[in-house]
């Protein structure tokens, strides 16, 4: 049983969907749905300058979250290529 719950804010939603590869696509779902264990995964890190805010790679994507402990929620924040995701346009 998940000990947390896993949220998608609707613009990490729509980044997802508008990724071409649906390999990729996939891969990133399941590292999504895999925070639900463990939403600190091994190779996850905390951003710089942010500490409520993590990064974890899937390939050549990132995914952006952050965790409320109190309410046990993972929120995916941000979905994107590693040239972009951290471009301060959002």
């Amino acid at each position: 049983m998940a000990s947390f719950s896993v949220f998608l804010k609707r613009s990490a939603a729509d980044e997802l969907e508008n990724i071409g590869s649906d390999r990729d696509r996939r891969r990133i779902a399941d590292r999504i749905r895999g925070l639900a264990d463990d939403p600190r995964p091994v190779g996850c890190a905390r951003l710089a300058g942010r500490k409520d805010r993590l990064r974890l790679r899937q390939g050549d994507y990132r995914i952006l979250y952050s965790i409320d402990e109190e309410k046990r929620v993972v929120t995916v924040v941000r979905i994107a290529h590693r040239r972009d995701v951290y471009r301060p346009d959002r």
